[in-house]
């Protein structure tokens, strides 16, 4: 399959026309209408420093479904312990830092990036789950909320558990408002642990477009 190049139209090639890699198309912006119309059609952002935007729809898909978060007995009473303290959007910026912080410098969260996600995190779209012990933020994540799907972008932990405790509780907290699905992109041995699984691209361009069917639930953040 060719990958299609970008120019400054607001448009996307269909996701089902991706490589055998996923890799759709290259180039574009990281404005937030095009983040958006990405998120809309199942394709998301992914890149290192060096390169230009490259922009993907893996087959098959890897989710996770928030009923069926995977919670170990050991997580359970550690969870009951409650040593962390979870919040929701109380330092987006500094999340997204911190994430891009423990990966490698190769990193897909460049400077550019921050800022494009703290626009969308402005503009009520993207979102952060915090874990913070004794007032010190430890770990955390975010992503982004349309409809009632969640787009998780990456996650971070610099204490046991942390990035566990946020997951969980964002599970709980989307299955309680109906969400049908946290899109986790590729697979890691980590998420399928907690429950996540792969599933063709096809069904899950057919959840998405139940999902974002639905007005999306901005309010669900600011009442945690």
């Amino acid at each position: 399959m060719p990958v299609y190049r970008l120019n400054n139209d607001l448009i996307f090639p269909n996701p089902e026309l991706a490589d055998k890699d996923g890799l759709l198309a290259v180039g574009g912006d990281l404005s937030s209408e095009r983040l958006l119309l990405a998120y809309f059609n199942g394709i998301f952002p992914w890149y290192t420093r060096g390169q230009p935007i490259l922009w993907w729809s893996p087959d098959p898909r890897f989710v996770l479904f928030p009923g069926d978060i995977r919670v170990s007995k050991s997580m359970r009473k550690f969870l009951k312990k409650e040593v962390y303290t979870i919040t929701i959007d109380k330092c987006f910026k500094e999340v997204m830092t911190a994430c891009g912080r423990l990966r490698s410098d190769d990193t897909w969260i460049t400077g550019d990036m921050i800022d494009a996600y703290c626009k969308l995190h402005y503009e009520g779209f993207a979102h952060s789950v915090e874990t913070w012990y004794q007032n010190r933020l430890v770990g955390g994540l975010y992503g982004v909320s349309l409809g009632k799907c969640f787009f998780g972008e990456s996650m971070f932990s610099t204490m046991d558990n942390a990035s566990k405790a946020a997951l969980i509780t964002l599970s709980s907290k989307l299955m309680e408002k109906g969400f049908l699905f946290i899109d986790c992109q590729v697979y890691t041995e980590h998420l399928e642990s907690m429950g996540a699984v792969k599933i063709p691209r096809k069904d899950f361009l057919e959840q998405l477009e139940r999902g974002i069917a639905y007005e999306t639930i901005r309010g669900m953040w600011s009442d945690f």
